[in-house]
């Protein structure tokens, strides 16, 4: 006999949905360990260590709106650096969280098929929508659904999907008028083959890009959609006319064109990343897998070296449905990764 459907239990997943952790909370963390010594080590998030330096604005840059312009020089900067193919477009918004809160307004619809394991914002717009999320463990059985979803790399275990495999299955889905959202948040620091975007435009796909992960500005807001004109159209009526400040607007030309710090970082990061490896691996974890921003690793005794970690100050990502598992942002100062090892067991 197959389960019977309860309306109290999806309501407790809704609720739950509502209030997924997403790393970052550190008001979170000091009520929950209020004797842990500041300031926090936040590795919860995959957000670069080392932030791209961002001073030298114009006075304008927050005492004007910025100009239709200026958007679109930020926009055409972004799709040089993403490598965008000819025809598609590249829309900028208040970060990727914006365009995911969107995606489901503009687009409705009830089933949903994300790939994998994944971090639950996806999920948790689509499921407030009233639509019906689903996982899928292989690429095929998302052809079906009116929406699908694939994050790549994906977070928390940096698996990836080839570009060629995503071509043809937004190809498969053509007829279906549906959406395929590909989610490239961390792709910034893999090589441009390993992305869509160059294949763009295709039947139904956007592609979501982040700005703050990769420059460590987070704060800044900054993200953009990239798809075909007709999808382009409908987020830039939604967005608005002034969707990104004027502050946005310069950072991200300035940054996107700055292959020096963005060649400086990834070599950094190559280096962090392996010396954070090195330590969890002596710790008695199993490395998972990851990115350039982030590793997942697995041990018996998460649950406890997660609190370990918070009694001294040290903000990690847990999973609620992955006990197991651990993500770690990657530190950069020596500082940083002394008082880590020096907290982990081993």
């Amino acid at each position: 006999m197959g389960d019977v459907f309860r309306p109290e239990q999806e309501t407790n997943r809704l609720a739950a949905l509502a209030t997924a952790y997403h790393g970052g909370g550190l008001a979170a963390a000091r009520r929950r360990f209020p004797l842990a010594p500041e300031p926090w080590l936040d590795l919860s998030t995959g957000i670069n260590a080392l932030p791209y330096a961002c001073g030298g604005l114009s006075p304008e840059a927050f005492a004007r709106l910025p100009e239709a312009e200026a958007i679109a020089k930020l926009e055409a900067a972004a799709a040089q650096f993403f490598g965008l193919g000819a025809g598609a477009e590249c829309v900028a918004a208040p970060g990727t969280q914006s365009l995911i809160q969107l995606l489901p307004r503009l687009f409705p619809a009830q089933d949903i098929a994300l790939l994998d394991f994944t971090y639950a914002e996806h999920e948790r717009v689509w499921a407030l929508s009233g639509a019906r999320a689903q996982t899928r463990t292989r690429l095929d059985d998302l052809a079906q659904a009116d929406v699908a979803i694939v994050v790549n790399p994906n977070n928390p275990d940096g698996r990836l999907v080839a570009a060629d495999d995503l071509v043809a299955l937004a190809h498969r889905r053509a007829a279906r008028a549906g959406l395929l959202i590909i989610d490239e948040a961390f792709a910034d620091f893999l090589p441009r083959a390993k992305s869509l975007s160059s294949h763009l435009p295709l039947p139904g796909a956007i592609v979501l890009r982040s700005f703050g992960k990769t420059f460590g500005l987070a704060g800044l807001r900054l993200g953009f959609a990239l798809c075909g004109q007709d999808l382009a159209r409908k987020l830039r009526a939604a967005l608005g006319p002034w969707a990104v400040s004027g502050a946005a607007v310069e950072i991200g030309v300035k940054a996107y064109g700055d292959a020096r710090w963005l060649a400086q970082s990834a070599a950094r990061l190559e280096q962090d990343g392996a010396h954070l490896d090195d330590l969890l691996r002596k710790a008695g974890f199993v490395v998972l897998g990851g990115t350039p921003l982030f590793r997942l690793a697995r041990h018996d005794e998460a649950e406890k070296i997660f609190e370990r970690l918070g009694a001294g100050g040290v903000l990690t990502r847990p999973f609620a449905g992955k006990p197991g598992w651990l993500r770690f942002g990657i530190p950069h100062r020596g500082e940083d990764f002394d008082r880590l090892a020096k907290i982990l067991p081993g």
